[in-house]
């Protein structure tokens, strides 16, 4: 069984045999709720690539001390991967933001599409960001990943385009594409996928990212919902490079 994985700020000076002390929530859920005691052992990674396993040499309420035993420096993945998510209703879009995490994705940009249910405004945008954050975080952590994916601020439909035209290939998934991922070949760079709302999107969206440079492609004959539509999407098209090699 794999080790448990913990979160730290930095681990810039782990090396073996030094200390790297754990605080607040992560200790707390180390010591109350998975109840690690001296001696067992653990990683942590502070999200950016490094990775360390460690044994717990003391324990406190919210504290925890953990001695490195050895120290991973991971590259960060290729081709990368960002989904753009159009904002679903409810709780659908931590459940995006989770399987997306699960499966590797490197970038997740929520965005207000014109036929978004959901609404991100003031305080509430900063509540349902947040939201995403920590989801992406907790299911990097249970995935056992040492790079986590960034979740973005709210991005407009014109901010999308430019993150199309940036990418090496660029995807938007359409129900009534004639277009499939069969056949298509992944570059070894920036990769981005468009996922639209519950309502579809509109025929000037996709007109402005088909200008942005965006192929649209379906998936297949059913018609996925736009919680999974981007995992399903990701997952076909990461098979098709050296991550899932």
């Amino acid at each position: 069984m794999s080790l448990p994985v913990h979160w730290v700020p930095s681990l810039t000076d782990a090396r073996p045999g030094a200390v790297v002390q754990v605080e607040g929530d992560e200790a707390h859920h180390a010591v109350a709720v998975r109840r690690l005691r001296v001696g067992e052992r653990l990683a942590l990674t502070d999200g950016l690539g490094t990775r360390v396993v460690g044994e717990v040499a003391v324990t406190g309420k919210r504290r925890l001390e953990v001695r490195v035993v050895d120290v991973e420096r991971h590259e960060r993945p290729a081709p990368s991967f960002t989904v753009v998510q159009a904002l679903p209703k409810g709780d659908r879009g931590e459940l995006a933001v989770e399987v997306l995490t699960e499966v590797g994705v490197d970038r997740v940009v929520p965005w207000g599409a014109a036929r978004s249910v959901a609404v991100w405004k003031g305080e509430r945008a900063v509540r349902a960001h947040g939201k995403w954050a920590a989801t992406a975080r907790e299911a990097a952590k249970q995935s056992r990943r040492s790079w986590f994916p960034e979740v973005s601020s709210l991005a407009s439909t014109a901010e999308v385009a430019d993150l199309v035209a940036g990418a090496d290939l660029a995807v938007v998934l359409h129900e009534d594409a004639a277009a499939t991922v069969s056949g298509l070949e992944v570059p070894d760079g920036r990769v981005v996928v468009v996922v639209g709302p519950e309502g579809g999107l509109t025929d000037e969206e996709v007109a402005v990212l088909e200008e942005a440079g965006a192929r649209t492609l379906r998936l297949g004959t059913e018609v996925l919902r736009t919680s999974t539509a981007g995992v399903v999407a990701v997952g076909a098209l990461m098979a098709r490079t050296a991550r899932w090699a």
